[in-house]
């Protein structure tokens, strides 16, 4: 079993800033991509960000240019550094994770347990 624990929400006022942590722990052989989503009040779930084993990032227009997503992979951690926050970004945070747990197994997506980042106006 794999286990992916977030860190690092809470209540920020507009503008500023917030990092968000996923700790994967657990059968780890190799974690491919990594995403973080958010899901806010009466909204569906979105995709904020991605990052591949080697590195490759992709975002949601919403975000681009505030928001930074990393990984370390000795760590088996991955980053989302948000700056510039805005209202609009409360939301809940769920990291994912594409996860191998033996060399010859298969790949499952695991999800963490969500963090809420709360941004005041």
């Amino acid at each position: 079993q794999v286990q992916l624990v977030e860190s690092g929400g809470g209540l920020v006022q507009a503008g500023g800033s917030l990092r968000l942590s996923c700790a994967a722990s657990g059968s780890i052989f190799v974690i491919y991509d990594m995403a973080w989503y958010r899901q806010a009040p009466g909204k569906q779930r979105e995709l904020v960000a991605t990052i591949t084993n080697g590195g490759i990032t992709n975002y949601a227009d919403s975000v681009k240019g505030r928001f930074t997503i990393s990984r370390d992979n000795a760590k088996n951690t991955m980053y989302l550094q948000m700056n510039s926050l805005k209202p609009e970004d409360t939301a809940e945070y769920w990291c994912n994770a594409d996860v191998r747990s033996t060399r010859w197994g298969i790949s499952y997506r695991y999800w963490g347990q969500g963090t809420q980042v709360t941004v005041s106006s």
